[in-house]
């Protein structure tokens, strides 16, 4: 399986069988996706900062428009158990801060699994999880876990303390660059390990670090 950033929580997983996008956001990739492609992508929350005169489709939100490159792709943007593309996917509720929604809203943390690997994206996140929650989500081989926004850096290292993956993705969504620079240093500092970018992941699951280990992913869009 190959990942790849495109900047804040949009994640791009290639498997064998099947290509999924995670919070391909136009306010992220651009209002034609600036040519990324998946089978299936997935909206853990409506964008949070879409286009005044945003065009194109929408996701099953009502909300939030998908990308041109991208209009083909099958949405999923709730909670629940799916199998599209022979991909299996669960969708589990959470929240984008630590009062059930209250300050910022629900969202959809999903579990994907492509070429024998579970992945967690954790979108937006803003919380610990319950034993509840642990049980839907299960084990879980690599977590994309948000960094600068409504989790402190010592909140998402217990957050991956909890799911205990082999491999964790920071997503910064941080405002700006230096905000999200700071917010890796933490998060890195936290997790006992020194920050050092590539360009994408790949991974299979004989590859697997037998230690949980932080890769650190260069922005896709930055170069496109």
């Amino acid at each position: 399986m190959e990942l790849t950033w495109y900047g804040r929580t949009c994640i791009r997983m290639k498997g064998r069988d099947a290509v999924v996008v995670a919070d391909p956001y136009q306010s992220v990739v651009g209002p034609t996706g600036r040519g990324i492609s998946g089978d299936v992508i997935t909206f853990s929350h409506p964008d949070p900062s879409p286009f005044p005169r945003a065009k194109g489709r929408r996701a099953r939100d009502g909300k939030t428009h998908v990308p041109t490159s991208l209009d083909a792709a099958f949405d999923l943007v709730g909670p629940g158990e799916y199998e599209i593309s022979h991909v299996l996917m669960t969708g589990v509720r959470t929240y984008r801060d630590d009062e059930k929604g209250a300050k910022r809203g629900q969202q959809v943390a999903f579990v994907i699994e492509l070429d024998g690997m579970h992945t967690i994206h954790l979108g937006d996140i803003g919380h610990l999880l319950t034993e509840e929650k642990l049980s839907d989500i299960g084990s879980v081989d690599i977590a994309c876990v948000p960094i600068g926004g409504a989790l402190s850096a010592t909140k998402a290292a217990e957050l991956v303390a909890q799911l205990d993956p082999r491999i964790v993705i920071p997503m910064p969504v941080a405002d700006d660059d230096a905000e999200a620079e700071v917010a890796v240093g933490r998060f890195f500092h936290e997790m006992g390990e020194t920050p050092s970018a590539q360009a994408k992941l790949s991974i299979s699951l004989s590859g697997l670090p037998t230690e949980t280990t932080t890769v650190l992913l260069e922005s896709r869009s930055r170069s496109t």
